[in-house]
């Protein structure tokens, strides 16, 4: 028996990641006050199974309680159970805007700006961040997305042992991706963004995909690109690694970009691995 301690910034999808846990058939218990999670393992024990997961959310809106987490994990270990700690965080754009979304208050804001109760939540989770196994910024996943990756950590039926490929577009005028392990800048391919006629579409669309691989060079690079990955992506699950990011990136992550992480996906996916695909600035102006 073994629990996963879900925490992090509020906002940041531990709801989504709970649901998960409950599709997988998990025993889970959402905003436990962490002074009961070494009681509640003992009663649990009582009618437990050796493989039996529990997913249990601590976070700031237990308030001071939060606090004592540190301690019952403590007395947890003690007692001889395995727990892990999975963090949840995203960028502070990415929060303020699902609250402005959703027209929650943050727990910390009070009568501070919305900013001001991220960062201080940001402050007072710092040290159970440094203890998490596991970390997921959720800042450019969509809820499926990250219950995909869920899944395939935490699945028993997992495809490649937890290991998660996620393949990113981006621009670079809007910068590299944060949490990108490995780069690719494609702005040597054939831009459709000067043909008049292709300029407004992107590259989950035919027209731009073909014009973009028209070019022996692109599928060239492509061609080693996939070598390259499937090469590495065993390489790093040896290692441990749970999330492999593969950032491609063009001028402004709409045509050449998009065309190759979506090429890329599909060629990782027929090779059996854990994968995902998402495009952080196609929607933004062309």
């Amino acid at each position: 028996m073994r629990f996963v301690i879900i925490t992090g910034l509020s906002g940041a999808g531990k709801t989504q990641v709970v649901k998960a846990f409950e599709d997988m058939g998990d025993y889970c218990v959402d905003n436990m006050p962490p002074e009961l999670i070494p009681k509640f393992a003992e009663i649990y024990r009582r009618s437990a199974k050796p493989d039996d997961c529990v997913a249990i959310v601590c976070d700031i809106r237990g308030g001071d309680m939060f606090r004592k987490l540190e301690g019952s994990l403590n007395e947890l270990a003690e007692m001889g159970y395995e727990y892990e700690i999975l963090f949840l965080e995203a960028s502070d754009e990415t929060l303020v805007r699902r609250y402005k979304e959703t027209r929650r208050n943050h727990p910390l804001a009070g009568g501070d700006r919305l900013i001001d109760g991220i960062r201080k939540e940001r402050q007072l989770l710092d040290g159970v961040k440094k203890k998490a196994a596991k970390i997921i910024d959720t800042s450019t996943l969509s809820a499926a997305q990250l219950r995909k990756q869920i899944e395939a950590v935490y699945g028993a039926e997992s495809n490649f042992g937890g290991m998660m490929v996620h393949i990113m577009s981006f621009g670079f005028k809007y910068g590299i991706p944060t949490d990108a392990d490995l780069v690719f800048d494609v702005r040597f391919m054939p831009n459709p963004f000067y043909v008049p006629e292709l300029k407004e579409h992107t590259g989950l669309e035919a027209c731009i995909r073909n014009y973009v691989m028209d070019s022996e060079v692109s599928r060239e690079f492509l061609k080693k690109l996939i070598d390259m990955v499937e090469f590495l992506v065993p390489q790093y699950k040896k290692e441990g690694k749970l999330r492999l990011v593969i950032a491609v990136g063009c001028t402004g992550g709409h045509h050449r970009s998009v065309t190759v992480a979506e090429e890329l996906y599909s060629r990782i996916t027929m090779s059996g691995y854990n994968t995902m695909v998402s495009h952080r600035d196609i929607k933004k102006g062309i």
